[in-house]
């Protein structure tokens, strides 16, 4: 019988229980984003044509919030059970590094996807939103939060402590997060800035889940696409080859 289910089940218990704080708060905080960047560059920064700049920020602080909830969601569980040691009780069953993989970047995708739902639902209240293109706003989600969600396994294999979760986060998720353009088009940028942007890949998942919803984007869609797919099987690549070899975790 295979241990996938039970594992997910764990996963998915352990953020939903404290979903006020899990789902709740990034709702809220996206919610004041919206309100303050709104209000305070509404009119002042540059985005579509025949888009407020209110309804630009909307899909960025979605995608926001979906990254980095799934980020924490599999980093934040991986490196509690790692330092409390039940890290253990997940190793000794018959597990195998598939279905561990499985059932961590799942679980993180399903909290990211909660959350941005209700960052969407909430912000929909506030600013009048269409979608242009629904496929496209679903792939990049997907492909996003799976991303981020490997990514958080990653680090929650490497650190050895909650504090390198911490400087994992605020030194490298949140800086790519915020120059990645939610909160501007990098056509309003200088060149060099431009083209420093393509070089983020959280640029290309933000800009197409974007042009999910307007039809327009800084980058062609098929090739954000392409770079994020591509991102996502190197990534899922080298974390494979850290949880079969049991590197930070068996030894």
């Amino acid at each position: 019988m295979s241990s996938f289910p039970t594992l997910l089940y764990k996963e998915l218990l352990r953020f939903w229980k404290v979903s006020f704080q899990t789902v709740a708060a990034p709702v809220m905080t996206a919610l004041l984003y919206l309100v303050v960047f709104a209000y305070a560059l509404e009119g002042r920064m540059r985005v579509y044509d025949q888009v407020s700049y209110a309804q630009f920020l909307v899909p960025g602080l979605v995608m926001m919030s979906v990254l980095q909830n799934a980020f924490a969601n599999s980093s934040s569980s991986l490196i509690q059970s790692k330092i409390t040691g039940n890290v253990v009780f997940m190793l000794l069953p018959p597990i195998s590094y598939l279905e561990f993989f499985g059932a961590y970047v799942l679980a993180s995708m399903i909290r990211g996807l909660v959350v941005g739902t209700g960052v969407l639902a909430v912000t929909l209240w506030f600013v009048e939103l269409r979608v242009a293109a629904p496929l496209w706003v679903v792939a990049f989600a997907l492909l996003g939060a799976a991303i981020l969600g490997t990514l958080g396994l990653v680090a929650g294999i490497w650190a050895d402590k909650f504090d390198q979760i911490a400087a994992f986060q605020n030194f490298v998720i949140l800086p790519l997060t915020f120059l990645s353009g939610v909160f501007y088009s990098i056509r309003s940028l200088p060149e060099f800035w431009q083209t420093a942007s393509h070089f983020n890949p959280f640029f290309y998942m933000i800009d197409g889940f974007r042009y999910g919803f307007f039809g327009v984007s800084d980058f062609p869609p098929l090739a954000s696409l392409a770079v994020v797919a591509v991102s996502f099987l190197l990534l899922s690549a080298g974390c494979l080859l850290l949880l079969r070899s049991g590197y930070k975790l068996r030894q």
